[in-house]
């Protein structure tokens, strides 16, 4: 069928909460026995047990930074569901800072968590595809990887080279019965802009309704994404019936990219 996943493992790494438990969610919806990774093993357990109705789900914590983590995680995960058919890269973090006050250290973070990541788990996933002629790659990247924003160069720069690492594999993979594609969440309800608002209150004085009204400003919309509204438009992307989707960044922000 065009729009089930019966029977096929997928694996959402920061999974515990926001867009990647929506993600859960929705993918279980279509069939798919689901594991769910991140760093909160107190999140991960309450999303897998609130879910736990709706198919087989289970959960591994791991650190998408570390490749002897992801290695790890994904051994345990194979050992219960099987080889990953669907892999969504959704792990994320973001941090801000003005160029010139950007650390080394916050620089190497931004890269490690948003891209480097992907490529470890990307790693660990794509010999077990290639080798059924069958896979979904999906990396979670944002507008930010198709346009700037001011004081997140360290962030943009990751998601930037997220989408270059889509389109580059997407080519390398297309005639192998894997696609590779990019979701791109414009400011999304998630605790990535709730620490957003907390720091633009911080540093400007401006009440919590005037940070989220000035995030919510570049949306043609006028209002925040929600996280099922991004999960839809990654599980399209998992189905069997969007096979000709490859190499594609899809913007989910009510128009802000076009």
């Amino acid at each position: 069928m065009p729009d089930r996943l019966d029977g096929r493992h997928a694996l959402v790494t920061g999974g515990g909460r926001g867009i990647g438990a929506a993600i859960a969610r929705v993918l279980l919806e279509r069939g798919a026995r689901v594991t769910i990774t991140g760093r909160s093993e107190a999140a991960l357990a309450a999303t897998a047990a609130q879910l736990s109705a709706l198919g087989e789900i289970a959960w591994v914590p791991m650190d998408v930074a570390s490749g002897a983590s992801v290695a790890q995680a994904f051994a345990a995960a194979r050992a219960r569901f099987g080889p990953v058919a669907v892999l969504v890269n959704n792990a994320g973090q973001a941090a801000s800072a003005p160029f010139l006050k950007t650390s080394e250290a916050l620089w190497q973070q931004m890269l490690a968590v948003n891209l480097t990541g992907s490529w470890h788990c990307i790693g660990e996933a794509l010999p077990a595809m290639l080798e059924a002629r069958w896979g979904r790659i999906v990396n979670v990247a944002s507008t930010a990887g198709l346009t700037g924003y001011g004081y997140v160069s360290a962030y943009c720069a990751a998601k930037h080279g997220l989408i270059g690492l889509t389109r580059s594999l997407a080519l390398e993979v297309a005639s192998k019965g894997v696609t590779v594609n990019a979701v791109c969440p414009g400011y999304t309800e998630t605790d990535i802009v709730r620490d957003a608002v907390a720091n633009i209150v911080a540093k400007t004085g401006r009440s919590e309704a005037e940070a989220l009204a000035e995030l919510a400003a570049g949306n043609p919309q006028k209002r925040l994404v929600q996280p099922d509204e991004v999960a839809n438009a990654v599980a399209w992307l998992c189905m069997p019936g969007a096979s000709a989707m490859n190499g594609q960044s899809v913007a989910v922000a009510g128009g802000e990219v076009m």
